[in-house]
């Protein structure tokens, strides 16, 4: 394989690459290298933004790499206290290991189960124990550890940094050395572990590990990061069609960082879009494939047809969406409000966004927009309600 193709392929949407050359120099020793990323089970409803540092993992899986997926069961019983400014409290066992589960019946939407190791890294870290644990925390300073941004910034407002937050770092170092990992994966909030990593295996006489950070995804919004507490995220277990229109509400300019980051296909393909584009081509047809893509990898190819035929069908024809969510809702007066409405039929989240929504005149009922956000729906009526391109309800008022 040619080294220079696998590191620009591998190297594509990353965000650092420490140390400089090092990926490179790792490709030239000739041989699949062991890759991993861990994972502490405490979210384990993915969304697109998590998948970013996976697709990566597939990349190197592709190469013939060797890819390790780690459950942080023991360290999710520390609590990563990466990016926070309080202590995170620790997950049961229960906890840990119900979203493991989870977790693993996502990845495999993306990774080859038949190439992915999966390991928990309870598996050396109980082992350890309190006397290895010390030996451990004598090959790293405390003034070091403070260096970390999160941690500095604690320190310096007096706010309280338990032990046990210290210790996660060498913890996370000990997965790195038990591995014997010639590259880490993690996001950008990550890279003070990755490089600590680096430090603890070299005072086991390994080879340091490269740190590989990625970036974070932006929401749909294309401004925060994709999160589910911004609204603005993709969740990979979402139906079809509601994947399908989100993806295409992005703007045209975002559609290349999805790209970049979240498709499959090779840099040449994409740069021939971009070219396509350059020349007149509508910005939606090379969405369509990013889109139909997408889904695809997280239902099937049918799926992911049926969808796009449903989008066009609904947003260029103005249709109606197939099995319509229907709810039976009453008054307590024989009306009730439109945002009120709205949000009982679950199409808004709040009567505050049902209003912001009607004051954009994203609000339609029977296909027909509104503008009075005080307007009263009578009972005794049966309408279609539409909050924006992809939200419908039918709601028998009674």
């Amino acid at each position: 394989m040619d080294i220079k193709h696998q590191l620009a392929e591998l190297s594509r949407g990353s965000d650092e690459i420490l140390p400089e050359g090092g990926l490179e120099e790792k490709l030239k020793l000739g041989r699949p290298l062991n890759v991993y990323v861990g994972f502490d089970p405490t979210a384990p409803d993915l969304h697109l933004g998590h998948t970013v540092v996976i697709n990566k993992m597939k990349a190197f899986q592709d190469f013939g790499h060797n890819v390790i997926f780690l459950i942080g069961d023991f360290t999710a019983l520390i609590g990563d206290p990466s990016g926070r400014n309080v202590t995170r409290p620790p997950l049961t066992r229960e906890e840990i290991n119900q979203n493991a589960d989870t977790y693993k019946e996502q990845v495999f939407k993306i990774l080859d189960p038949k190439k992915t190791v999966v390991d928990f890294n309870s598996r050396w870290s109980i082992e350890l124990g309190s006397a290895g644990l010390i030996k451990l925390a004598s090959r790293y300073t405390v003034a070091r550890m403070l260096e970390r941004d999160d941690f500095a910034k604690r320190y310096k407002q007096q706010q309280s940094i338990s032990i046990h937050e210290l210790l996660y770092p060498l913890a996370q170092a000990f997965d790195a050395v038990n591995l014997k990992a010639d590259v880490q994966m993690g996001g950008t909030d990550q890279k003070f572990n990755l490089l600590v990593g680096r430090q603890i295996q070299q005072s086991y006489d390994q080879a340091p590990q490269v740190a590989f950070t990625v970036p974070l995804l932006e929401g749909l919004d294309g401004v925060q990061k994709m999160s589910k507490s911004y609204g603005n995220y993709i969740g990979i277990t979402e139906p079809p069609n509601e994947m399908f229109g989100k993806l295409m509400s992005i703007s045209d300019d975002l559609m290349w960082r999805y790209y970049e980051l979240l498709s499959f296909q090779s840099l040449q393909e994409i740069q021939q879009y971009k070219d396509a584009v350059e020349e007149g081509k509508n910005p939606r047809d090379i969405k369509f494939n990013l889109a139909q893509e997408i889904v695809a990898r997280f239902h099937n190819d049918d799926l992911a047809i049926k969808a796009k035929a449903e989008f066009i069908a609904r947003f260029q024809k103005g249709a109606v969406p197939e099995n319509i969510t229907e709810h039976d809702i009453k008054t307590d007066n024989g009306e009730m409000g439109i945002a009120h409405l709205l949000k009982n039929a679950e199409i808004v989240v709040s009567t505050s966004e049902a209003f912001r929504m009607i004051k954009q005149g994203a609000v339609r009922i029977d296909g027909e927009r509104i503008s009075d956000k005080n307007l009263k729906i009578k009972s005794g009526t049966t309408h279609i309600y539409q909050v924006g391109k992809r939200k419908f309800a039918k709601v028998n008022l009674s």
